[in-house]
């Protein structure tokens, strides 16, 4: 992402063209010395061209009706000058046309910095990387897309961020007014309302007609994306506003409002206080955290809850919300803690509904309880602030005993202090009992993890466990980040290594749409480039072919990042979702892979990724090889480089 190497002389070509035209073309070329005085009065007769200019040529050489060819304080000028009082640090885009203008002043005029440009081979990638950056670095970037067909390249990575509540702030570009279009391509690539495309998953959008609406619109857009809950929006920026020149009338009129983030809400004390009472006087608390973690402040909030109450925590893994070797950490055994519930406290649930009820996947659909009769649900949620009517984003409806409209984390510190104050000496007592009888049974879970992930160590392919551990044993000691999901490696991470740190994991995508995570963990690498911390990803084939150029955006932009290729040759989830119909149909499983499986010919994902000019080991199916492998890739990558390791490895 290297600055515009010669923006002076840019600079200088403006001044010396809108100077020679401004004087006249015999006086301003003969003051460049191109014309002696003679020949400069023939030059200023006008000239028949033999040949009719066509649009194109009108355009470059300012004939006819284009007297001046050059903009002195161009309309994209002042929106560079707004976006860089954001401090947004990247800008990820494919480039287009519809966003020239602001392209050319982005690179020139803001001189490539604050934000600097990052450039991607598919919007669907740069907005899946702004979301993954927004979870690592606690503030977004800029996705800019082309028009309404780059808009809707981008839809999925933008559900995923919508459903995951991260702030991604997207510009998209076009031509409003259809006199002022190119002829043919402008015509397709604009729109009346082009943020119809992706309104039903964002939380606000604008299409600012003037520069002074643009600063406010701008400014309103990552105020919003930002604000709890948070979401992505959009602003559709007008080409005519970015190409033309700003009046130095209307300049001096421009202003950039103060960007104010907005405070996160807290839960009405009363319900706080009622709270409280209910989950000091339970015998049996149980905590679930779901998307809490909204900061990396929030670790730290729960494990002071935690310890008050002595109560166990099952994290549902949409962020990092506790230690995974907390004693309190009881998400293996989450089914048996909440049986033993009386009490449930639900942290920003995604799924009210599933945290009580389960719905078996068999053809009758019947529910079977979580939970026993009885048991009070606390809900503490930022939910009802965000419901959408098309995307069914917000799951089936419950309602819990006592439900709190708020933000979590924000609302942490009063709960915490209040359940302190309801405990009286029995209760505290009580509690410290329940703490140490639920620390000890934490080792004999341990053991069982790691007596399962022996099954298969030899096995060829590589099983997930060993791929697993392998990268683990080679990565404690160092400061490091897993920037990708584990539910399709049979969750062995979360499992078996020691997540210690807030931003030791950042969740998946939200929506599961596959595509996610290989350019969501170029994103997190990205954002934790500056910090020196190593950045590993395990993602899957299917996933990693959806956007395979990503790479190539880390290895240009010298993003340093271990991506892991979980090569099982098949969308295999959706064979297993085949098998399961083909088993309750009594139709026997062998024919399942059509449609599903990478096979016949095999696809090398070494080579693809040679090919962006990656460093890459692979295909690797041998679990002896596997160990050097990932050694020899992490010396290219804590050199500043990106590495690809394609392992053929087990199914889950």
């Amino acid at each position: 992402m290297p600055a515009s190497k010669t923006p002076a002389l840019d600079v200088k070509r403006r001044k010396f063209l809108a100077g020679a035209i401004a004087a006249g073309p015999a006086v301003g070329l003969a003051a460049a010395g191109a014309l002696n005085p003679a020949a400069a009065a023939d030059a200023a007769a006008p000239q028949k061209s033999s040949v009719p200019p066509t649009p194109n040529m009108a355009g470059e050489t300012g004939t006819p009706g284009r007297a001046k060819i050059t903009v002195d304080h161009a309309g994209s000028d002042f929106m560079v000058d707004v976006i860089k009082t954001l401090n947004v640090e990247y800008l990820c885009a494919v480039p287009g046309s519809s966003f020239r203008g602001l392209q050319e002043s982005l690179i020139n005029y803001g001189k490539n910095q604050m934000p600097e440009w990052v450039t991607c081979l598919h919007e669907d990638s740069s907005v899946a990387m702004a979301h993954g950056y927004a979870k690592a670095a606690g503030k977004p970037l800029i996705s800019m897309v082309h028009a309404n067909v780059g808009l809707q390249h981008a839809p999925m990575a933008i559900y995923n961020a919508f459903a995951d509540q991260a702030p991604v702030v997207i510009i998209a570009g076009n031509t409003e007014d259809g006199a002022k279009r190119r002829l043919q391509v402008d015509w397709y690539h604009s729109a009346h309302d082009q943020a119809a495309i992706v309104r039903d998953f964002t939380k606000w959008d604008d299409q600012p007609d003037s520069l002074q609406a643009f600063s406010e619109s701008m400014v309103r857009a990552y105020s919003v994306a930002t604000a709890v809950p948070s979401a992505p929006t959009l602003i559709v920026a007008n080409a005519d506003l970015m190409e033309g020149e700003v009046d130095p009338a209307e300049a001096k009129t421009l202003t950039i409002p103060k960007l104010k983030e907005y405070y996160p809400p807290q839960g009405d004390m009363n319900a706080i206080a009622e709270a409280a009472k209910m989950l000091a006087n339970a015998q049996n608390p149980v905590i679930i955290a779901d998307r809490f973690a909204r900061t990396f402040d929030g670790m730290a909030l729960l494990v002071k809850l935690a310890e008050t109450l002595n109560a166990p925590v099952i994290d549902r893994r949409h962020r990092l919300n506790f230690p995974s070797r907390h004693p309190l950490n009881h998400s293996s055994r989450g089914g048996a803690a909440l049986r033993d519930a009386d009490v449930i406290l639900a942290l920003e649930p995604i799924d009210l509904f599933g945290l009580t009820v389960d719905l078996p996947d068999l053809p009758e659909r019947r529910l079977v309880p979580r939970v026993k009769a009885g048991t009070k649900v606390i809900c503490i949620s930022t939910a009802a602030f965000l419901t959408k009517t098309n995307m069914a984003a917000y799951q089936r409806f419950a309602a819990a005993d006592l439900m709190i409209a708020g933000d979590s984390q924000a609302s942490l510190p009063a709960l915490t202090d209040a359940i302190a104050r309801e405990l009286s000496g029995n209760q505290k007592s009580r509690a410290q009992a329940r703490g140490k009888n639920l620390g000890d049974m934490m080792p004999a879970v341990h053991k069982v993890a790691i007596e399962d992930a022996a099954y298969g160590w030899d096995a060829t392919p590589i099983s997930t466990a060993r791929m697993c551990m392998e990268l683990y044993d080679q990565i404690k000691h160092e400061d490091w980040v897993l920037a990708s999901d584990t539910g399709g490696i049979s969750d062995w991470p979360i499992r078996l290594w020691d997540f210690d740190k807030p931003y030791r994991f950042l969740g998946g995508s939200g929506a599961a749409g596959v595509g996610y995570s290989s350019p969501a963990a170029v994103g997190i690498a990205l954002a934790n480039k500056k910090l020196g911390r190593l950045t590993v990803a395990i993602v899957g084939d299917g996933d990693y072919l959806m956007q395979p150029g990503c790479i190539w955006t880390a290895a240009q932009s010298k993003i340093p990042l271990l991506m892991i290729v979980h090569n099982n040759r098949a969308y295999h989830q959706e064979m297993m979702h085949v098998q399961r119909m083909a088993d309750q149909r009594s139709r026997g499983i062998d024919r399942c892979e059509i449609g599903c499986v990478f096979t016949e010919p095999f696809i090398s994902y070494a080579k693809l990724a040679q090919g962006f000019g990656v460093y890459t080991e692979g295909p690797v199916d041998n679990a002896g090889d596997f160990r050097s492998a990932v050694r020899r890739a992490l010396e290219v990558v804590k050199k500043g480089e990106p590495a690809l390791i394609d392992c053929i490895s087990q199914a889950r």
